[in-house]
């Protein structure tokens, strides 16, 4: 795969096309992965399956996600980007297509969940976002977080009425099948990537030789990022669970399935206002502070709906207040570990963060469906999302996002770590 990947690049692999390249494979990766829960209805009617059985393939496809982005975070920071986001979009599309075939329970969860789930953590956007920021200064690094992050959202924009658009007309097989076209889009793009030697600042000089583990082992012995990894995983329950789920529980309500569909676009749309939004707060705020205040605010968000009347236009509220908070915590979080630790091994250490994230995907994505299926409510998932929304809240306060000691003195040297 190495001659896939140009020696000498820096007549074309400039800034603008590492920024739009990094920003369309967010697109792509996040967009589709986004739609999945459209297909819990017509998938699960047409093989006479239960919630549960499909929610549980799609919370194997977080866990793998998750267990499989430390690794892939670890050989983007040794070996270059774009190879490993090549190695999972093949591995994405492989699965897509197999889920479309899937005719029983364990290759469902074989394909849509195992094998989605890896080519997700190999081509995710979290890797993409990384290349970006190596790309840039540190002045610049939470707005380019906040605006990879916004470029995954608008994916969800998109492909989320897309996709339903696509299984009404053709149906859920035919719709999977072109889902797996379109994630192959990521190969070329992944191509204009930088290469590790080709970003800024990715050694620190007072440090030159420090290796993986010792930045590992010198991020677990840190109790900020100790609280940071256990607050993540109380976002992967909400958006795991919302993203699969509520386009159902609109159903549910008696409202067009189509109604769902918008509700995760209006989501994509306000998120990408948040996320942006986010990355600028980040550069002049605490990031731990503008952290605790998106987990209170889902929670407000959250209770809101539970006591309010179910229309479409509450929902669709409700999609858009959610947005503005959905993955604006990606570049808050993101930003703490490159403020505390530097960005030489970002994607490994933000790679562990999100196992913690995915753990709380698969709860709250398999949790949903056997609760749903126990008593015919989403109501319990609802309420346990606000406790776990105020706990989140309040895991993040004792973070202490100062750099360490030898990023520290690397800036009173007049460099940027």
């Amino acid at each position: 795969m190495n001659n896939l990947m140009p020696r000498s690049s820096s007549h074309w692999r400039s800034l603008p096309v590492i920024l739009a390249s990094g920003c369309l494979i967010a697109m792509i990766g996040f967009g589709i992965r986004s739609s999945f829960g459209l297909y819990l209805e017509p998938m699960t009617s047409a093989n006479a399956w239960t919630r549960e059985t499909f929610g549980l393939a799609m919370a194997l496809q977080n866990l793998f996600w998750g267990l499989g982005l430390p690794i892939a975070g670890a050989l983007a920071d040794k070996h270059g980007t774009g190879k490993v986001i090549i190695g999972g979009t093949l591995l994405y599309a492989l699965g897509i297509w197999g889920m479309a075939e899937s005719n029983g329970v364990l290759v469902l969860q074989l394909t849509g969940g195992i094998l989605v789930g890896l080519g997700i953590a190999f081509s995710a956007f979290t890797l993409a976002i990384a290349a970006m920021v190596r790309a840039v200064g540190p002045e610049r690094r939470s707005l380019v977080m906040g605006v990879g992050t916004a470029a995954g959202s608008f994916g969800q924009v998109v492909f989320s009425p897309v996709s339903q658009g696509f299984i009404s007309a053709f149906g859920w097989f035919n719709a999977l099948a072109i889902s797996a076209v379109i994630v192959m889009i990521m190969v070329p793009l992944a191509i204009c990537l930088p290469n590790s030697e080709q970003s800024k600042d990715t050694t620190d000089p007072l440090h030159p030789d420090q290796t993986l583990r010792q930045a590992v082992g010198e991020a677990l012995s840190h109790k900020g990022y100790l609280l940071l990894t256990l607050g993540f995983f109380v976002c992967g329950f909400h958006v795991a669970f919302i993203t699969v789920h509520l386009p159902a529980y609109v159903k549910d309500l008696g409202m067009d399935p189509l109604i769902g569909a918008y509700c995760i676009a209006v989501i994509g749309i306000m998120n990408i206002a948040g996320s942006v939004a986010s990355g600028a707060a980040g550069q002049k705020w605490s990031k731990k502070y503008s952290l605790s205040t998106i987990y209170i605010g889902r929670s407000v968000v959250t209770a809101a709906l539970l006591m309010a009347p179910k229309t479409p236009l509450v929902m669709l509220l409700f999609a858009g207040a959610m947005g503005i908070l959905w993955l604006s915590t990606v570049p808050l979080t993101t930003g703490i570990i490159a403020q505390v630790f530097g960005i030489r091994y970002m994607a490994t250490l933000f790679g562990i963060v999100f196992v913690s994230h995915q753990f709380g995907s698969f709860m709250g994505v398999w949790l949903g469906g056997r609760i749903y299926d126990e008593t015919g409510s989403y109501d319990g998932m609802w309420w346990a999302s606000v406790v776990l929304g105020i706990i989140a809240a309040i895991v993040h306060l004792p973070i202490n996002e100062k750099p360490l000691a030898r990023l520290s003195a690397h800036a009173l040297h007049g460099k940027p770590a």
